[in-house]
């Protein structure tokens, strides 16, 4: 996948995001204003409907008012005499004395008249003891009409109940009839709830996606830099073996035995020099597969670091390259895979060679530290970009060398090296600075064994 490719798909991705969002947002806005219209028509229709319950409330009670006092002389009296307290509580005033039973009669007759269909209590002020002696809790309901909700309540009144109070005025309270019936409307804050919610879940999707591209990405470069570099590195011994194995057939130097000795050599170097390519890439191939045994022994690793110094002297005797050490490690003594650890210092050390634009100049450190040992190889060479460090020991994984393009190998040294320092339990860093070289420390613990 090129660049173009992973680009289009993160602007598609953002595009599709910026559509849902846009499309959520226009539907949420849509319902919220449906639901407030829808309340506003709800408000107004049960405006009207406690408008029209109180007009028929005041003229069943103005009906009931009118039957106590028909006998009255003068029927102005009865102006006002009907009050609203509040939307589900009127007051009725009086100037006879007035039965409960008689009264409820009255009331259950003139609701019904009037389609109220509203469950009702009703009480009479008693002026002796300046309190509402309350009646019956009256339960409407569609197949028994007007009943008291239980003949054991108390004010509980019937026909035979001897009352003899003087009262001033009665009052019915419609207990179900809600002053509010709509509570006000709340912001809808759920539709926004779950918009965040599933925009974070497809931005975490999104992004989920794009960093595994992008990884697939830089994994397929690194497999393709890999095979042109094996590539590479494989035809070069196999083009020279072939070409002196057809001189050596062409036997023109059958006279000339140092010539024929020569070819055979290069031959044999080459032959060597594949096998020993091969063999890197399979011994990596074992470790993927936890395949990896390590024979450990007490060694002195300043003696590890002497042996790979002479071995350096004697290939940089052309190049003039050096290496100056400072061992101050009071104790060596480690138990540690001596082949592998080998491997790990020749790495470190070709690396150091390899990734330098002038005459190599290397510095091996020792020190005892944090109850371990610590081993510092620092170099004179190009540097990694801060960017590159945190890649360096992947598998396949080659640091860009600009101008340098001489430098060969697979990107498998790096990742061998943080390999075995791990499985030693060993931990590594690098510290680089561009232009004037790179330092990795790698720290080995001291156990009882190594004491």
């Amino acid at each position: 996948m090129n660049r173009k490719t992973v680009n289009a798909v993160i602007i598609l991705g953002i595009i599709s995001l910026a559509s849902i969002l846009f499309i959520q947002i226009f539907w949420i806005r849509k319902t919220l204003q449906a639901q407030q219209v829808n309340i506003e028509i709800q408000e107004k229709e049960d405006s009207l409907n406690l408008k029209q319950f109180s007009e028929h409330a005041h003229i069943a009670l103005r009906n009931v008012l009118e039957e106590i006092n028909h006998n009255a002389a003068d029927r102005m009296d009865l102006y006002g005499a009907v009050k609203q307290i509040s939307t589900n509580y009127f007051s009725v005033d009086i100037t006879e004395e007035l039965h409960p039973f008689y009264l409820e009669q009255l009331l259950k007759r003139e609701f019904d008249e009037q389609s109220l269909n509203q469950d009702f209590q009703y009480g009479i002020y008693d002026c002796f003891t300046d309190s509402i002696v309350f009646g019956n809790m009256i339960r409407y309901t569609k197949t028994s009409g007007y009943k008291p909700v239980s003949d054991s309540m108390n004010g509980v009144t019937s026909e035979k109940l001897d009352w003899k109070k003087d009262g001033h005025y009665f009052t019915v309270l419609f207990p179900n009839v809600k002053s509010n019936p709509i509570d006000a409307a709340t912001p809808l804050t759920s539709p926004w709830l779950y918009l965040v919610a599933i925009i974070t879940l497809i931005l975490i999707f999104f992004a989920f996606a794009i960093n595994v591209i992008l990884k697939q990405k830089r994994l397929s470069e690194i497999k393709t830099d890999f095979i042109n570099n094996m590539t590479h590195e494989l035809k070069t011994p196999i083009s020279t073996i072939g070409l002196s194995s057809e001189l050596l057939l062409r036997g023109e130097f059958k006279d000339d035995p140092e010539r024929l000795k020569r070819y055979a050599e290069i031959i044999y170097k080459e032959n060597k020099r594949l096998e020993n390519q091969v063999e890197r890439v399979l011994n990596v191939a074992k470790l993927d597969k936890d395949k990896l045994v390590l024979s450990k022994e007490k060694l002195s690793i300043h003696e590890l670091i002497l042996d790979a110094k002479e071995s350096f002297d004697l290939n940089q005797t052309d190049s003039g390259g050096q290496i100056t050490l400072q061992l101050e490690a009071a104790n060596d003594m480690l138990q540690v895979d001596q082949v592998h650890v080998t491997n790990v210092i020749y790495n470190l050390l070709d690396n150091a060679v390899k990734y330098c634009e002038q005459t190599p100049d290397i510095t091996i450190r020792s020190s005892n530290q944090n109850n371990g040992f610590l081993l510092s190889i620092a170099d004179n060479g190009i540097g990694i970009k801060r960017e590159d460090i945190k890649l360096i020991f992947d598998k396949f994984y080659r640091v860009p060398t600009g101008n340098l393009h001489n430098v060969k190998g697979f990107g498998l040294g790096l990742y061998y090296v943080k390999l075995i320092v791990e499985e030693h339990s060993g931990k590594i860093q690098v510290k680089s600075s561009i232009g004037k070289g790179t330092t990795f420390h790698l720290w080995f613990p001291m156990n009882k064994t190594n004491d």
